[in-house]
Formats: C-alpha cells, sequence, structure tokens
C-alpha cells in the first residue's frame, strides 16, 4: 500500500532531511518525490510505500503532523485509498 505526503510551508533547510528521517525510521520507503520552491514557500509531494510500516498508519499521520507543526509546516498524510477515491469522477 502507498501513502501520499503533502509538506507545505515557509522554506527553510532540512524539510525533506527531516521528513525522509521519519520515514526511514518507520520503515517507510519513499517511492517519489517531487518538491519546489515559490518565492519564499516550500511545496512537497511524496509517494511512499507504507506496506512495512512499523507503527499503525494513524499514528504516522499524527507524528508526521506533529513534526510539521514544530516546524511550522503543514504535513498531510492520506492512505491511497482514500485519494484515489476523492479524485474519482
Amino acid at each position: 500500500m502507498k501513502a501520499v505526503i503533502t509538506v507545505t510551508g515557509k522554506d527553510s533547510v532540512g524539510i525533506i532531511a527531516g521528513v525522509s528521517t521519519l520515514c526511514a525510521e518507520q520503515s517507510v520507503n519513499i517511492v517519489d518525490i517531487t518538491q519546489s520552491v515559490l518565492s519564499e514557500y516550500f511545496a512537497m509531494i511524496m509517494l511512499a510505500d507504507i506496506d512495512a510500516l512499523k507503527i499503525p498508519f494513524s499514528d504516522f499521520v499524527d507524528m508526521l503532523a506533529d513534526y510539521g507543526s514544530h516546524r511550522g509546516l503543514d504535513i498531510h498524510t492520506m492512505h491511497e485509498d482514500i485519494f484515489n477515491s476523492m479524485h474519482k469522477i
């Protein structure tokens, strides 16, 4: 299974490294990533494989959101099933 992780906020050093480290610590593999900086604003979308996730998905969602909150970022994590359902016509 996969998850879509979005990160937005003011650009600063180490955003990708911090989110990637949290994923690695929970055995989440980043499959694809795109990021851009628009003026001073940072935006990133990650597709992550969560098959080997060490903790419940809801705890992973909360962990990333808490990390983002401490860094002044908005981090939203959505299971691919929900993402796909939201984007069907």
